[in-house]
């Protein structure tokens, strides 16, 4: 009969409703201000990290990219308020590649390249000196150059892809320094 089927599927969207219900009580959400623990919630523990120099050629594209990860880094992990005092520091060397990706075979001038950029970070604990977070991450963004008769869209699209990549570098390193203070790992 048509109403022993319906109960079957009551009976069973009840029961998930249930285990849906009791399981959410068991998540925190990863930026919460306090955690479970009731120790400092993970926005206290990452504003209390300090970002040091990046080290760099003065004039470079390089130096511009330093500034521009640390600027990036520093602001998300203090929320653009002002930090706490340090309890970490966050030392980050950052090296770039330019590798032309589809060459034109009559001018032999490249169409498409590749601008790589590649950042190695140590988290210290400043208390006891102890390298807690040890990685590397890498961001690669490609940008098209359109021709001879546009002269400075290359230096344009480089650029832009420098700015790219320097972003997806700080959002690596922050999405893993907050594993670390979320899951200890």
């Amino acid at each position: 009969m048509w109403w022993s089927d319906q109960g079957n599927f009551f009976a069973r969207f009840g029961a998930i409703v249930m285990v849906a219900g009791s399981a959410g009580g068991c998540f925190q959400p990863l930026y919460a201000d306090k955690s479970l623990e009731g120790g400092p919630g993970l926005r206290a523990a990452m504003a209390a990290i300090d970002v040091k120099q990046i080290d760099a050629a003065k004039g470079s594209d390089e130096a511009r990219l330093a500034v521009e990860v640390r600027n990036s880094l520093v602001y998300d992990l203090t929320g653009g308020g002002p930090a706490p005092k340090p309890a970490y520091t966050l030392a980050v060397r950052i090296n770039s590649t330019v590798a032309d990706i589809i060459v034109d075979t009559t001018t032999t001038r490249p169409a498409i390249e590749d601008y790589g950029l590649n950042a190695a970070y140590t988290l210290t604990e400043i208390g006891s000196g102890k390298v807690v977070v040890n990685g590397q991450t890498f961001a690669r963004v490609s940008y098209d150059i359109p021709g001879q008769e546009q002269r400075f869209a290359r230096m344009r699209g480089l650029r832009d892809s420098e700015t790219r990549a320097a972003k997806v570098i700080a959002d690596n390193i922050r999405a893993r320094l907050a594993s670390y203070f979320a899951a200890g790992t």
